[in-house]
């Protein structure tokens, strides 16, 4: 029989102060933690292969460690009770050091650039009309009307009669102030608000790109285009897990979990929109469109649909057309009158966020060939041109945001984000602060100088029998451990953490995976489509990572193919645009649902050369 224990979770400089929660014997520290509704991050889900959720036991008895401890954390921190949360089970009271002191602020997340769309050619119709007119309310009995009829017969023969419920509440009063003036708002051609009084020019919308990693909203003028307000932050999901297969993994067949991530993603985009709100000093009530992409996965959780399936062959999404959801439905509270909009999904991986990313870059009207690759834990590509369209997912997972890498950390301050190597090793940090870890493109950026100065071998080694031909201070940095060698990019003296930041074997192989996956799906869709290197007349970084990745170095690592480097741009944040595009532009959300038709899903694992291909991508 299970027993209650107490654990008490300490922060970090605060040993004198914690926060006690009763659990049962059994259930793993990290448990805990989220019943009790403390965030300790989980980046690999809980399974053992990451160090994000390390702590230290300061009293109390807890299991011997196990293996996954070992070898995240190491034989030294194991002998000092450092500890990772998702593997330790309780056994008894416990007082809990919540590591890891690392703080992560200031994130660098790729927010909407402030844009005029119609500059490029976005048709503004967005749907929403407003119509001010006189309504008088029934003055005598012998007339068989209502006030729904009377506002109806001020309008057009083509509005539907289906009127929501809370609208018609609120018509009497509406209806007899200000002497019968009214405001109706109507959503292709559907009654969604009524007000007193002519509140024609108040009439906005939102677009928001809900990632894997992070979350960013723009609020618009649906008249005139213009961006008002620009929103974003980290996805409180993540504390569940790093990349898709992790949240899925936590949600599936548990309807308790499944309605913990929903939760977390209304409750942030509510914030959201009252945020974005208050900025442009604007009535939520007159938010009456919101577009929303994002992969499969985050769609299936906003809209809490059941994603167990999603995790398991043939990866197969729920529903795939273009939705429309009524706010109160969700619910989003801070938006009441709003008709939600969800553009059209491709495949299991390749979400509506990828349609977003074809919209604004108008590859399905180029006459060559062009290649869209948005980076991310789950990274999309795009290839094709006007005639044809293929399209497909590379699960690249969370190394890039720092998951699964040993000092390894989202970019925020104290970042490294690039690397040179002549004599010695030389860092940028971001917010020129103190290193306290090393971000995706600083990984990216290290493992091609390593490469250049030969510390690194084409298969991803550490080349630690020609230590002796490396100048002095780079011998020096090139060590070995218990757990293997490593590089030390900044000495514990100059870092902002006290301990020294370094590159492990571990973390090279980690890197490999990652831009294997995405490489080899590049490739595969050049396979597929029989096109070549040459053939590519523009590739498009897009997303929230692909924006800060040195095109060189990417090229030196073999994440990207071997094109010139003037043929790579940069694309911004793709799928927001093509959100914003559809939150403006009824005819592009329609444009959306014709090209999720036309684009051709990939499914790299039913390719018997795919594993083959994913080998020859993992080299340097």
């Amino acid at each position: 029989m299970s027993e209650t224990v107490r654990v008490t979770f300490v922060d970090h400089g605060a040993a004198s102060k914690g926060s006690s929660v009763l659990a049962t014997s059994g259930q793993t520290l990290l448990q805990a933690a989220h019943a009790a509704e403390l965030d300790i991050v989980a980046t690999c889900g809980g399974r053992g292969r990451c160090r994000s959720c390390r702590v230290k036991i300061l009293k109390g008895d807890v299991p011997p460690p196990t293996v996954q401890d070992t070898v995240q954390l190491g034989h030294e921190a194991v002998r000092e009770r450092f500890r990772l949360s998702c593997q330790t089970k309780l056994v008894a009271d416990c007082t809990v050091l919540v590591a890891p002191p690392r703080a992560e602020v200031g994130h660098q997340i790729l927010g909407a650039a402030t844009r005029f769309l119609p500059d490029v050619g976005v048709p503004l119709d967005s749907g929403v009309e407003k119509h001010v007119v006189v309504a008088r309310a029934p003055t005598e009995e012998r007339h068989q009307t209502s006030d729904l009829d009377e506002v109806f017969s001020t309008l057009g023969d083509d509005l539907s009669r289906n009127v929501p419920l809370d609208v018609v509440r609120g018509l009497p009063s509406i209806l007899r102030k200000q002497r019968g003036l009214i405001t109706v708002t109507t959503f292709k051609n559907a009654i969604i608000d009524v007000e007193a009084g002519d509140t024609s020019r108040q009439k906005y919308g939102m677009a928001f790109d809900i990632g894997t990693t992070s979350i960013v909203g723009t609020l618009l003028d649906l008249d005139s285009g213009e961006q008002l307000a620009a929103v974003s932050d980290m996805n409180p999901q993540a504390t569940y897990g790093g990349d898709l297969m992790s949240r899925i993994a936590f949600a599936q067949f548990d309807e308790k979990n499944l309605a913990t991530l929903r939760a977390r993603i209304l409750n942030a985009i509510n914030r959201f929109i009252a945020e974005a709100c208050s900025q442009a000093n604007v009535a939520p009530e007159h938010v009456y469109k919101i577009v929303i992409v994002g992969n499969t996965c985050m769609h299936h959780l906003f809209l809490g649909i059941d994603v167990s399936y999603l995790g398991l062959a043939p990866y197969a999404p729920v529903v795939r057309h273009p939705l429309v959801v009524s706010a109160k439905e969700l619910p989003l509270k801070a938006a009441p009158n709003a008709c939600v909009c969800f553009l059209p999904i491709i495949a299991g991986f390749v979400g509506a966020d990828t349609i977003g990313a074809v919209l604004a870059t108008r590859i399905d009207e180029s006459e060559k060939i062009r290649l869209i690759v948005d980076i991310g834990t789950n990274t999309e590509v795009v290839m094709g041109s006007r005639d044809k369209l293929m399209a497909c997912s590379a699960p690249a997972g969370p190394a890039f945001e720092g998951g699964q890498i040993k000092h390894g950390m989202r970019a925020a301050i104290g970042a490294i984000e690039a690397v040179a190597i002549d004599n010695d090793v030389r860092c940028k940090m971001i917010g020129d602060a103190p290193a306290i870890g090393i971000c995706g493109s600083g990984l990216i950026d290290a493992v091609a100088k390593m490469l250049d100065a030969k510390i690194l071998d084409s298969n991803g080694v550490l080349r630690r029998e020609h230590r002796e031909s490396l100048p002095p201070a780079l011998r020096a940095r090139l060590r070995d451990t218990e757990n293997g060698p490593e590089l030390v990019l900044v000495c514990s003296e100059q870092a902002g953490n006290g301990e020294d930041i370094t590159i492990t074997q571990a973390d090279i192989r980690q890197l490999q995976l990652a831009k294997g996956a995405i490489y080899s799906a590049i490739l595969m869709l050049q396979r597929v489509m029989g096109i070549v290197d040459d053939q590519i007349e523009e590739l498009l970084l897009c997303g929230a990572f692909g924006n800060y990745v040195n095109i060189n170095s990417g090229l030196r690592i073999r994440l990207l193919p071997p094109l010139p480097p003037k043929k790579i741009t940069y694309a911004g944040n793709a799928a927001h645009l093509g959100a914003e595009m559809a939150l403006l532009s009824e005819s592009t959300r329609d444009r959306a649902y014709a090209i999720a038709q036309r684009i051709e899903h990939v499914g790299l694992a039913e390719h018997p050369d795919f594993q083959d291909l994913f080998v020859e991508a993992l080299s340097l």
